[in-house]
């Protein structure tokens, strides 16, 4: 990772890419197992719906029946609010008291630090239905909007979509700069590879043959549609959703920590430390 951001003047973005590249390291799938604690919630009010983070140091305290009381607590001031962002959200005024105030009272008993993050809100049409889903009392929440679904469909949507988290519904939702990008990166790490080969191929057959089925393959695996059923492995989301002519809009998945760097401390180094100092 030091080399990546060397060789890119410390941009992430690049070095993500740079890795990619070199075939280093899956980096954005390991990008979203760096994790803080607390936990994810949502709250559905008709056709609107609130999803959030409220993040805590440990998960021993995310399981405090106090982290669970200001949980409950952010959920429903943001949810009487017009809020969608964090921003918007922190700042809501309760009884003379600013949300991101009330959290930093409440910060002070628990005797953590909490804070709020990654406040959005989904909403439906009247004809529509939410499918909702909570992992482990929040580590993963999700919330899509479905049209012509039952509870049952929709049930099943959410969850497939906390196991297996595709980035797009479908392929039609990805951009040609996305698309552009990800197709020179696949280029890229697989010339790359061919430059180490014994036997290296023609560089029209790795651009015309190699990259577009890996390209396909990728996009498959980031498409809800196009993913194998997590209740059906034999059936695509699409071929399951065919059966009752449902469809997918939009979906929201929030998982506890993604994005949020976490010091690992080595204990075992700790104590022989403190026991050379000891001595």
């Amino acid at each position: 990772c030091k080399k990546a951001l060397e060789a890119c003047d410390c941009d992430m973005e690049k070095a993500i890419v740079w890795l990619r590249e070199k075939g280093i390291a899956k980096a954005e799938k390991k990008a979203s197992r760096v994790a803080a604690e607390g936990l994810c919630s949502y709250v559905i009010d008709g056709n609107d719906c609130v999803l959030f983070e409220l993040n805590s140091e440990t998960d021993f305290v995310a399981k405090n029946d106090k982290f669970l009381a200001l949980l409950d607590k952010v959920g429903q001031t943001i949810n009487a609010s017009d809020a969608t962002n964090t921003e918007e959200a922190l700042n809501i005024t309760v009884e003379g008291k600013t949300l991101e105030n009330i959290i930093l009272e409440d910060s002070a008993v628990i005797g953590e630090k909490v804070s709020l993050r990654r406040v959005q809100r989904i909403t439906k049409e009247n004809s529509q239905i939410f499918g909702a889903y909570k992992h482990m009392g929040g580590r993963i929440v999700v919330v899509a909007v479905l049209d012509n679904a039952d509870e049952v469909v929709a049930k099943d949507i959410a969850m497939h979509i906390a196991a297996n988290q595709p980035t797009y519904v479908s392929q039609a939702d990805i951009s040609e700069e996305k698309l552009a990008s990800e197709r020179q990166i696949i280029l890229t790490e697989a010339l790359n590879e061919n430059a180490k080969a014994a036997k290296p191929k023609p560089e029209n057959i790795i651009e015309n043959n190699i990259v577009p089925g890996r390209l396909q393959k990728y996009l498959k695996e980031i498409c809800l549609l196009d993913q194998p059923f997590v209740k059906n492995p034999d059936e695509t989301v699409s071929v399951y959703l065919s059966h009752t002519k449902s469809t997918v809009k939009s979906f929201i998945r929030l998982a506890v920590g993604e994005g949020i760097e976490k010091e690992v401390v080595d204990f075992a180094a700790e104590v022989a430390a403190q026991a050379g100092l000891n001595k």
